[in-house]
């Protein structure tokens, strides 16, 4: 296992401490993030863990199973790269958009004989986790997401219950949205257009569970079957009819995290993540109008609202909302499950 430097060493002749960081925001997108993406730097059992990138913000994990390989995002950026091993044929890792269900430093699993998951991080009650494992350098697992120890030890640090995990055949992550204010209002009306006041005095949760003011709030919309369903921890507390402007154009399949509050009153901050499930394939971001197209019943968008907070996901899918989509304790969307 290999602990790797921010920099290649032809690169830190260049970029010498925190400040010339600031100075060149550019050069480290365009050097660092690009030769990772194309998998030049991570060998198997190999890691990249670089929190100053970002220092706060909500986070969230992305699952490559092609790349094998997860990358962490805070606030908008990428903090973290390790390498990882998913399930193997037979056992495959499920694909689709999860959140962090429990949490455990120490654990053992209950359906292969007592094997040892430290640091383990819970995605599905059937079984699928994110935790400390054999990295190989190929899938190799029972359908959790292994990783390098040490990584996730200093992974469990930053993510908390409800932190949203998307495991992925590939994934693009477009430019922050900054919405105008109406969240999910099918009306214009003066109720409407300061949703940013609604995170007045709400901070983002803490790392750890057990400190956490507020629980975590997912929102999930669909276009196949034209619902809306506002998840609170593990349950479901407002569920109705999505009006969708333009029905026949697909949604696609996003996860759009909020941040907080736009500067100088500019609506709302949201970190998006664009994903798909077809190995290869071309994966569309999010128009930058997508939220707008989307409005709900009143009363959900108000059962929404009273619960909103920094590092609220809203997930976007053109699959329906069904058993077969949702745990039924716990929140997942599952495009594919094979396990």
């Amino acid at each position: 296992m290999r602990v790797l430097p921010p920099f290649s060493l032809c690169r830190r002749r260049f970029l010498v401490g925190s400040a010339a960081i600031a100075f060149a925001p550019a050069l480290l997108r365009q050097s660092f993030a690009a030769r990772v993406a194309e998998g030049q730097v991570l060998q198997p059992g190999d890691y990249f863990w670089n929190p100053e990138r970002s220092q706060s913000g909500p986070v969230a994990i992305v699952v490559s199973i092609p790349d094998q390989r997860v990358t962490v995002y805070r606030g908008g950026q990428v903090i973290a790269v390790s390498t990882c091993s998913t399930g193997k044929p037979g056992h495959e890792t499920p694909t689709g958009t999860f959140t962090i269900l429990e949490k455990a430093k120490v654990h053992h699993s209950s359906t292969y004989s007592g094997a040892p998951m430290p640091n383990m991080e819970r995605l599905t009650w059937s079984g699928v986790a994110l935790h400390a494992g054999d990295l190989p350098g190929y899938p190799a697992s029972h359908g959790c997401v292994r990783l390098p120890r040490e990584f996730s030890a200093l992974l469990y640090t930053v993510t908390l219950v409800g932190t949203t995990v998307t495991i992925t055949s590939s994934h693009v992550t477009p430019p922050p949205v900054r919405h105008d204010g109406l969240v999910l209002a099918k009306h214009h009306s003066s109720e409407n257009t300061a949703a940013a006041n609604t995170l007045a005095g709400k901070t983002l949760p803490a790392p750890h569970h057990s400190e956490n003011k507020v629980p975590p709030l997912a929102v999930i919309v669909s276009s196949a079957d034209k619902r809306i369903v506002v998840i609170e921890h593990d349950r479901p507390v407002a569920e109705g009819t999505a009006f969708i402007a333009d029905p026949h154009r697909p949604l696609g399949s996003h996860v759009f995290v909020l941040a907080g509050s736009g500067a100088y009153g500019q609506g709302l901050l949201w970190h998006v993540i664009s994903h798909g499930t077809t190995p290869g394939a071309a994966v569309s971001a999010a128009d930058s109008n997508l939220i707008q197209r989307i409005s709900g019943e009143p009363g959900v968008v108000q059962a929404m609202k009273a619960r909103m907070h920094p590092g609220m996901v809203l997930i976007t899918t053109d699959q329906p909302i069904s058993a077969a989509t949702r745990s039924a304790s716990g929140f997942s969307i599952i495009t594919e499950d094979d396990s």
